[in-house]
């Protein structure tokens, strides 16, 4: 008798590796196929890593216990395309890890009534910050990149104390690890965890852009006129591939309104960045956190060059990005935290907000993994 399965989805598809994640009750074994390889794994939190996959290619999946596909579960699968050329660098990044942070999906303008419950670490547990984000440096030292970026909400108040945790907890990368500042880092100092942003890392051919999206004290972004001039600047420079890194997303350039207190950087500084963007033909792509979800806006009057969001470190997904950069294009890879205390940790956070969180954080397949060419 097949075991009952809950909690499915297809996390990542990339060019040679597909991962499935889902559970079950207590130590069941289920077995996933896809295409001709077969992977069995043990409960409570299933984790089916297929790899040596063929890139554009169609795969059959079939999970046993499962009655029938689903949205996220899916009857087939495509691996994505691969760049042309060789590999030539190889970027992870993190975002909205959150140190210090001790209820998670707290709204501080919504009482707990109304749209918890919130999330808490059980007495005795580790301060979950800590445990997902030990994960995450495991995770992305087992893929030795190149160079790390952490894109800010480092902490959850700001204070000395919860950077140096952050500072602590990353040191295992050493001097691959480059970092900017969120919104939370400039609660409490108007300085903390901006780095010199911005600031350029190379590697390889590749230009990594990090900028300073931030407005002490406040939620909203923005990007100075200066680091708007430095971004074209920069761009100019290079006849290589341009990667900007900052903290807020854009605004939706579509959006029939404007805002003066968007969430995000402000309608006027976005418009200006993508009319760089959209002139400086080597820019790839802008990386982003803070929405906590794994999103993509293309517009065209920036060539459709891909304005990314990826989900949190601390809490459901609980991912990670990494960029396989190319000579001919990039393909992004958004991957799931999978050691056994991440995947508990996340599964107790994936119904926040009265169960509005998993459309919301996850995001399309398509928005988590993508191949970009130049």
């Amino acid at each position: 008798m097949s075991t009952p399965i809950v909690d499915g989805e297809v996390v990542t598809v990339a060019t040679d590796v597909a991962t499935i994640t889902f559970v079950s009750a207590g130590a069941d074994s289920v077995t996933t196929r896809l295409g001709d390889q077969e992977v069995v794994t043990t409960g409570p939190f299933h984790v089916a890593d297929f790899e040596g996959l063929r890139a554009g290619t169609h795969y059959e999946l079939e999970i046993e216990g499962l009655a029938a596909p689903t949205e996220q579960l899916p009857p087939r699968l495509r691996t994505l395309d691969r760049p042309s050329g060789a590999l030539v660098a190889t970027i992870a990044t993190v975002n909205d890890v959150h140190f210090g942070e001790t209820v998670c999906g707290m709204i501080h303008t919504i009482p707990e009534e109304e749209l918890g419950p919130w999330v808490r670490a059980e007495p005795g547990e580790d301060p979950y910050p800590v445990t997902m984000n030990r994960a995450a440096v495991a995770a992305i030292s087992g893929r030795a990149p190149d160079v790390v970026v952490a894109k800010g909400d480092l902490t959850c108040v700001g204070s000395e104390a919860e950077y140096q945790l952050f500072l602590e907890t990353y040191a295992p990368l050493g001097d691959r690890l480059h970092h900017v500042r969120g919104n939370h880092d400039a609660m409490l100092d108007p300085t903390m965890a901006l780095q010199g942003a911005p600031y350029v890392v190379e590697v390889n051919g590749v230009t990594l852009a990090v900028i300073d999206t931030v407005r002490p004290t406040e939620a909203g972004g923005q990007i100075t006129a200066d680091q708007i001039a430095w971004i074209d600047e920069t761009a100019a420079a290079t006849t290589g591939p341009v990667f900007v890194f900052g903290h807020h997303q854009i605004w939706d350039l579509r959006a029939p309104e404007r805002s003066a207190n968007y969430f995000g950087i402000d309608p006027d500084s976005s418009e200006a960045f993508a009319a760089v963007v959209g002139h400086r033909d080597n820019i790839v792509g802008y990386f982003a956190g803070h929405t906590h979800r794994n999103r993509i806006r293309r517009f065209e009057e920036s060539r459709h060059v891909p304005f990314v969001e990826i989900g949190a470190v601390k809490e459901y997904l609980g991912v990670w990005a990494e960029y396989q950069v190319y000579e001919g294009g990039y393909t992004q890879v958004v991957r799931r935290l999978t050691s056994p205390d991440a995947m508990s940790w996340s599964e107790r956070t994936r119904y926040l907000y009265g169960g509005l969180y998993p459309d919301y954080s996850r995001g399309p397949l398509d928005h988590r993994c993508f191949t970009h060419p130049f």
